[in-house]
């Protein structure tokens, strides 16, 4: 019975978790997308005047469009090629679930932020509320594998196996293969998807799985580089999977 309910909570802890994030994402995508779409007008016009007059501006004003510029790249638009890119949002709907999963999980890369007051003020309580859940769903899912480890230990226990000898087994099984599944094969997905080269693949996923979340690499972000649809959103189930194999390391 207890073994019953406590998969039930498992199972709702992980569905409100979910869910937390897909209503954060939403929210985050109404509150922005107007606001950036106004920015990325202006960036248009802004190039657009820069390309009628540059042969006759002042100092000061060139020095003004270089700051124009400087800003508009700072908050993610990028004034290059047509106008079609006004219609791309960075706050389309799988952006902004890998942004509130980057959120919640304190990588925070910098790259993708609220501008708006109301975006600024709702990221504030989805951190405070959405920070600690995080913290239990990881916990949860690595107690889960945890009792992997157990039921591993258990069977070679059975076979006549020393205690610290399995323990250090199980220990070295869960960090070859987390090392494997978490940071060799997608350093090579990153390398066919973005162009990076394997050590920058290792680079990224290391900084982004310890948390540390410089942001000078992201995923998805490069201009004129395709990419397939829900891409950034299988890398968000990706780090909060890596995470839990990280707290289930500190657990072991």
């Amino acid at each position: 019975k207890a073994m019953c309910s406590g998969k039930l909570q498992t199972g709702l802890l992980v569905a409100g978790y979910f869910v937390y994030l897909l209503v954060g994402a939403a929210v985050f995508q109404m509150l922005e997308r107007t606001a950036e779409k106004q920015e990325k007008m202006a960036a248009a016009q802004m190039k657009e005047a820069f390309l009628q007059n540059f042969t006759h501006l002042t100092v000061a004003e060139m020095e003004q469009f270089m700051k124009n510029l400087i800003e508009a790249i700072q908050n993610g638009v990028y004034p290059v090629g047509n106008e079609t890119q006004i219609e791309d949002s960075n706050w389309d709907f799988s952006n902004s679930f890998f942004f509130a999963g980057t959120v919640v999980s304190t990588i925070g890369y910098g790259t993708l932020r609220p501008k708006t007051a109301g975006g600024q003020i709702f990221c504030v309580f989805f951190a405070l509320f959405g920070i600690p859940l995080n913290i239990v769903f990881l916990h949860r899912v690595g107690k889960m594998l945890s009792l992997l480890c157990k039921k591993l230990g258990k069977f070679l226990h059975e076979r006549g196996m020393r205690k610290k000898k399995i323990k250090f087994l199980t220990l070295l099984f869960f960090l070859a293969t987390g090392i494997l599944v978490f940071l060799c094969l997608p350093s090579v997905f990153f390398q066919i998807t973005e162009g990076w080269s394997y050590s920058e693949g290792i680079y990224f996923a290391f900084i982004t799985l310890s948390t540390i979340g410089f942001g000078d690499y992201v995923v998805g972000k490069q201009p004129g580089r395709n990419y397939f649809s829900y891409y950034r959103t299988l890398v968000a189930i990706w780090i909060l999977f890596g995470l839990a194999w990280i707290a289930l390391l500190f657990n072991l």
